[in-house]
C-alpha cells in the first residue's frame, strides 16, 4: 500500500545528503512519492495519504494547483455564469485583498484545516467581523469550484466560517416623520417625486432608477417593480423572482407623479426617475448630487470624517458636510410607516420585497413590538387564569 525509505545522495558540493521519502499508489493507481527532511514527517504524510486514498479524496500536490489559480478560476467561472457586475467586482476584491496576499503561493493541497483555521482567527483579530465572515464565504465558494473541477477532493474551509455576533446586531437607524418632512420640504421640484416614491414605496435605489412609466399604472393607484439598473446604470431584472412585485400608492403620490411625468426628462427605455440626458441615474451621482446634498439643506447634516476620525475640512476652514442617513433608510422608513398603520406581516414581506418572511422578521421585528397590545394579551389571559 506504501512504504517509508531513505533517499541518500551526494551534492554538486560534495556533501551527502539525505531524506525520507513516502511511496504509495493514490485512487486511480498511479504510484506517487513525496520528499520530506524527517522520518516522522514522511510516516505521517503516509498515514494521511493512505486515509485520503482509502476515500477517494486525495490529490497529489505535484497535480494541485494554487490557491491563487483557484481563486481566479472561481471569478472567472462567476462571470461566466452571468452574475451581475457588482457581484463580480466584490468576489474579485475579496480575492485580491484578502485571500491572495495571504494564501495565494499555497498549493490547493497543502491547505490545511489548521491553516484555515488560522487564517480565520486572524482575520477575526484584524478585520471588522462582517469582513472577516465575507471572506471565509469567498475562500469556501473558491474551494468548492476548485471540487467541481477535480482540482482538490475536499474543502478544508467548509466549517470554518464567521458567524454575526448577536450582540454586534445593530439597530436599524430610520429617520423620523418630522426629518422626513424636513427632506420633503427641502426637496426641489426635481428631486420631490424621486424623493417621495422611495419614502411611501420603500423601493430600493436600483429598482427606483430602473423604474418605468409603463410600470406605473396613474389610474389604478399601482406601481410595479419588473427591473432594477445597477450601480453602473445597467438595466436587468430584480435579483429575486421576489423583487418582482406590485404596490399601491396614495393619490399624494399619484398626484405628485403626474406632474412630474409632463415634466420628466425623455429617456430610450422610458424611464421614470432617468438623469438629465435621459440615460439611467448611477446610484453613487445621485447619492452625491441629490440625496446628500438635500439633508443637508433639511438640517440632516453630518461632518465628514475622514479615515483618521477626524472632521474635513473646507478651503475656508469649515468642516464637510454630508447626509445623516444613508438612502437605504428610505426602504426602512417605508416598512415602518406601514407596520405603525397595522400591516400584516405577509403583507409587509411582498411589498418590501424579500424572499422569506424570516428575512421581513429578523429585519422589523423589533418594530412590530406593541407595547400596549402586549399589556392588553397579558391581562386578557390572567383574567381567563384566575376567573
Amino acid at each position: 500500500m506504501g512504504t517509508v525509505r531513505k533517499r541518500e545522495w551526494i551534492s554538486p558540493a560534495g556533501s551527502k545528503m539525505s531524506a525520507w521519502v513516502a511511496d504509495y499508489s493514490d485512487q486511480s493507481g498511479k504510484r506517487r512519492a513525496k520528499q520530506f527532511r524527517t522520518k516522522r514527517e514522511a510516516l505521517e504524510y503516509l498515514d494521511q495519504a493512505k486515509n485520503e486514498v482509502r476515500f477517494g479524496v486525495h490529490t497529489h500536490q505535484r497535480d494541485s494547483i494554487s490557491v491563487a489559480d483557484a481563486a481566479d478560476m472561481w471569478v472567472a467561472a462567476v462571470e461566466a455564469e452571468g452574475r451581475e457586475r457588482s457581484t463580480t467586482t466584490r468576489y474579485r476584491q475579496l480575492a485580491r485583498l484578502y485571500i491572495k496576499p495571504r494564501l495565494g503561493a499555497l498549493k490547493l493541497t497543502a491547505l490545511t484545516k489548521p491553516l484555515v483555521n488560522d487564517f480565520r482567527a486572524e482575520l477575526l483579530s484584524t478585520k471588522p467581523r462582517a469582513t472577516a465572515a465575507k471572506v471565509m464565504q469567498a475562500l469556501s465558494a473558491i474551494l468548492n469550484k476548485a471540487m467541481e473541477s477535480g482540482a482538490i477532493n475536499q474543502n478544508v474551509a467548509a466549517n470554518a466560517k464567521v458567524t454575526k455576533a448577536k450582540r454586534e446586531t445593530k439597530k436599524i437607524a430610520i429617520p423620523t416623520r418630522e426629518e422626513l418632512r424636513a427632506m420633503i420640504a427641502a426637496a426641489t421640484d426635481l428631486e420631490r417625486p424621486f424623493l417621495l416614491t422611495a419614502i411611501i414605496t420603500g423601493l430600493r435605489s436600483s429598482e427606483l432608477r430602473g423604474l418605468r412609466w409603463v410600470d406605473i399604472d396613474l389610474d389604478a393607484g399601482i406601481l410595479s417593480v419588473n427591473q432594477r439598473a445597477d450601480q453602473w446604470g445597467v438595466i436587468g431584472p430584480p435579483k429575486s423572482e421576489a423583487g418582482r412585485r406590485s404596490i399601491p400608492i396614495p393619490a399624494e403620490l399619484v398626484r405628485e407623479l403626474r406632474r412630474w411625468k409632463l415634466r420628466c426628462p425623455k429617456s430610450f427605455a422610458n424611464l421614470a426617475f432617468p438623469s438629465r440626458l435621459g440615460t439611467p441615474l448611477r446610484h453613487n451621482n445621485m447619492l452625491r448630487r441629490t440625496f446628500f446634498p438635500l439633508q443637508v439643506r433639511a438640517g440632516l447634516g453630518v461632518p465628514v470624517i475622514d479615515s483618521a476620525g477626524e472632521a474635513k475640512l473646507d478651503a475656508d476652514g469649515k468642516p464637510l458636510m454630508t447626509g445623516k442617513y444613508s438612502f437605504h433608510t428610505l426602504r426602512h422608513a417605508a416598512a415602518s410607516n406601514w407596520i405603525e398603520s397595522n400591516i400584516d406581516l405577509k403583507r409587509l414581506q411582498v411589498w418590501i420585497g424579500h424572499e422569506n418572511i424570516q428575512l421581513t422578521i429578523d429585519t422589523y421585528g423589533h418594530l412590530l413590538a406593541d407595547t400596549k397590545k402586549d399589556a392588553e394579551f397579558a391581562m386578557r389571559a390572567s383574567r381567563a387564569l384566575f376567573a
